[in-house]
């Protein structure tokens, strides 16, 4: 099973420009507060952006529904897709995987995964955050989630190899307010948060950016709420055919910025990196006896 190239928020952002002015006003309602206003009745959606029902009905057929009870179908999978439990998410993938070896059916959901990723991702926010990341001018502050902390060591490890200002934050989030002395109008705080997402990371950010940092967010297709106050947010396709949910499309992104961080500090970063590789060839005692 290859996961939806589209859910209702995409189609609603990529649309918008399409949109008459009150339709606008609608698309603005409902991602203002999605997806719950979307769930409510008809009428008091309508209420509640201040436009008329039959607006309500010409937007979702825009947005290619039949009419509001699917919009609301297809909103109402979205919410049992970000809620469902890993067990039950096993035995669906069960119920509806394709024939072929295993390693197949996954390589072929991941490589949906990174189609559909990079067919969403804009190129000009990723300039911009590889930019923020460069700016030695702007500590930077990565921290990750239960499953998604890896991504964040990753990130971290390539990026303070390449510039100085590098802090990763501390799996227990009660330290966290003790980074959160030192976040201010000239830090940057790159979070991971995917679906079961978590209430901590999420005051963390609301913290930093009433201290004026600036937020890059890597989050999954639904969206993490932290969106809500991300300055950046890459939205990664994460379905796979297990339990859990997978990060390759993750970790594309990620690895492509750290990329461009380098290539945007090359001179600083080489010598940087030659300064390390000096002291790894000039003392064993950051090597292993295998090197």
């Amino acid at each position: 099973m290859i996961p939806s190239a589209r859910i209702v928020k995409q189609l609603i952002q990529d649309r918008v420009d399409g949109l008459t002015r009150s339709e606008r006003q609608l698309a603005v309602a409902l991602l203002q507060d999605y997806p719950m206003a979307g769930l409510q009745s008809i009428t008091r959606l309508a209420a509640t952006a201040t436009v008329s029902t039959p607006t309500v009905i010409r937007m979702v057929r825009k947005l290619g529904f039949d009419g509001f009870p699917d919009f609301q179908e297809a909103l109402r999978a979205e919410v049992a897709a970000q809620i469902r439990k890993p067990i039950s998410k096993h035995e669906r993938w069960l119920a509806d995987a394709s024939p072929g070896h295993a390693l197949n059916r996954f390589a072929e959901v991941a490589a949906a995964n990174l189609h559909h990723t990079l067919e969403r991702l804009d190129p000009e926010q990723f300039d911009e955050a590889a930019l923020l990341l460069a700016d030695t001018g702007r500590h930077v502050y990565v921290a990750g989630g239960r499953i998604t902390r890896s991504n964040a060591d990753y990130l971290f490890n390539h990026i303070q190899i390449i510039r100085p200002g590098v802090t990763q934050l501390s799996s227990s989030a009660n330290v966290w307010p003790q980074y959160l002395l030192d976040m201010g109008p000239d830090a940057t705080l790159v979070l991971f948060d995917i679906r079961r997402y978590e209430g901590n990371m999420q005051r963390l950010a609301e913290l930093a950016r009433e201290r004026g940092a600036r937020i890059v967010l890597f989050t999954d297709q639904w969206g993490s709420p932290i969106g809500k106050v991300a300055h950046h947010v890459f939205h990664a396709y994460v379905e796979a055919p297990s339990s859990w949910d997978s990060t390759v499309a993750i970790m594309l992104i990620a690895e492509a910025l750290i990329a461009e961080v380098q290539k945007v500090r090359w001179d600083s970063s080489r010598e940087r990196i030659e300064d390390l590789e000096s002291m790894f060839s000039t003392t064993r005692l950051f090597r292993s006896p295998g090197g």
